[in-house]
């Protein structure tokens, strides 16, 4: 597993605990945040599958 695959699974998962937190206190800037820190820990993990793809 690439080092990118690792840090994007665990971005996304810190996007997912931002975002619920901002559902259980109502704060819609948190739950941005945390749409966005999935995202960018999606486009990581695809970064990472890439190079994975491209050693073999």
């Amino acid at each position: 597993m690439d080092k990118d695959r690792a840090k994007g699974a665990a971005t996304r998962m810190g996007g997912k605990m931002k975002q619920a937190a901002g559902d259980l206190t109502g704060d819609t800037k948190m739950q941005t945040e945390g749409k966005m820190d999935q995202a960018k820990g999606k486009a990581q993990n695809a970064m990472g599958s890439a190079k994975d793809a491209l050693k073999k």
